[in-house]
């Protein structure tokens, strides 16, 4: 039996977290929840939205898969989302973008996978603040040693790119192809602007490649990339990125299938590793059980495969391409119109995909 944290989130998180779980039961997978809590829900019980017993289960755990969290103003934490992607160096942000039948979408036959860089480049965190000693410090330096100047009334933000966190990202993509049978990894970049941060990127990912030769690899600068997956998407596969070009290109491709509700996500590190849906908490819709669980559902799929667990991962994945195929036990957002009567709810969905095991 397999632990694993799910961190239940706030806004439509409880009700999404249930029907997760219990489609995951389903399948037979041999796994013991540790359920924990995260975001405004616990921070107006304890004062924090991330409170120490839920980073000790998942650093216990090793496994953990969270449904959406909102980030409270002013509590000290930028991100509950990055925080817990820096505090457990889950360097890698794997975001599998496939077509379903059955899904609204312009596209066919999509089958991308999105790897982003998850510590480095602007998500740094490195940033200095307008008006600040700090800043007005860092500004001189740089204006000294520079001769482009930066405005004296600037806020600025660090793009860290190291030899380090390239290589490991770059070679996540490459392992990640060659385990599930994909066949080129494109590196994405804009090294022909940025030479030293972007330039090092693309230098790293050659050298990569080198010793990945049994995989097709290209590069490609982002700006095209993103005209490229408008018009021909079906000439990629397995995209590594920058953070902030994944972070963008990622919901790109999501809006190739049918959007956020049908994408999942993972986090995932040397050691731990932390499934989410990549929406929102839609907390207007708390409570209503109306809202699609799909996309975190199909990240239970992802934690399945990474414990190992194929013939579950299938079984459910399968469940849940074969409902959305025969559109009748779907949410709302998934019917042709969106005041279809007939459309479900959360847990009404949640139970077809069950049945259907």
């Amino acid at each position: 039996m397999r632990k694993v944290t799910l961190i239940t989130g706030d806004g439509i998180g409880p009700e999404i977290a249930e029907a997760t779980r219990r489609c995951i039961d389903a399948t037979g997978a041999a796994i013991e929840w540790d359920i924990q809590e995260a975001g405004t829900d616990v921070m107006e019980k304890e004062g924090t939205p991330l409170p120490e017993r839920t980073i000790e289960s998942i650093d216990k755990n090793g496994v953990a898969i969270k449904a959406p969290i909102t980030t409270p103003v002013g509590t000290g934490f930028r991100s509950i989302n990055v925080h817990l992607r820096q505090h457990f160096n889950l360097y890698a942000c794997l975001r599998p973008c496939k077509s379903y039948p059955g899904v609204r979408s312009k596209y066919d036959n999509i089958d991308l996978v999105v790897v982003r860089e998850n510590t480095e480049d602007l998500y740094a965190g490195i940033e200095f603040e307008k008006d600040t000693d700090a800043v007005a410090e860092l500004i001189g330096w740089i204006n000294s040693h520079s001769r482009r100047q930066i405005r004296p009334d600037s806020g600025v933000s660090i793009k860290p790119i190291s030899v380090h966190g390239t290589e490991k990202i770059v070679q996540f993509a490459f392992d990640y192809a060659r385990k599930n049978g994909r066949k080129k990894v494109t590196s994405v970049h804009k090294a022909n602007i940025m030479k030293y941060s972007d330039g090092l990127w693309l230098e790293v990912s050659r050298q990569v490649a080198q010793r990945n030769s049994d995989i097709e690899f290209e590069d490609r600068i982002v700006d095209n990339m993103c005209m490229q997956l408008v018009q021909k998407p079906e000439l990629y596969d397995v995209l590594v990125l920058p953070n902030l070009y994944g972070d963008i290109l990622s919901d790109l491709c999501a809006g190739l299938v049918g959007g956020l509700g049908v994408a999942p996500g993972a986090n995932i590190g040397d050691e731990k590793a932390v499934f989410e849906a990549t929406h929102g908490s839609a907390p207007k819709y708390k409570g209503l059980n109306k809202v699609n669980p799909v996309a975190l559902i199909l990240s239970g799929v992802l934690m399945l495969r990474y414990l190992e667990m194929s013939q579950e991962a299938d079984t459910l994945e399968n469940a849940v391409a074969a409902i959305i195929a025969e559109g009748k036990d779907v949410t709302y957002d998934m019917k042709p119109h969106r005041d279809d009567p007939t459309a479900v709810g959360t847990s009404e969905m949640a139970e077809a995909i069950i049945a259907k095991m």
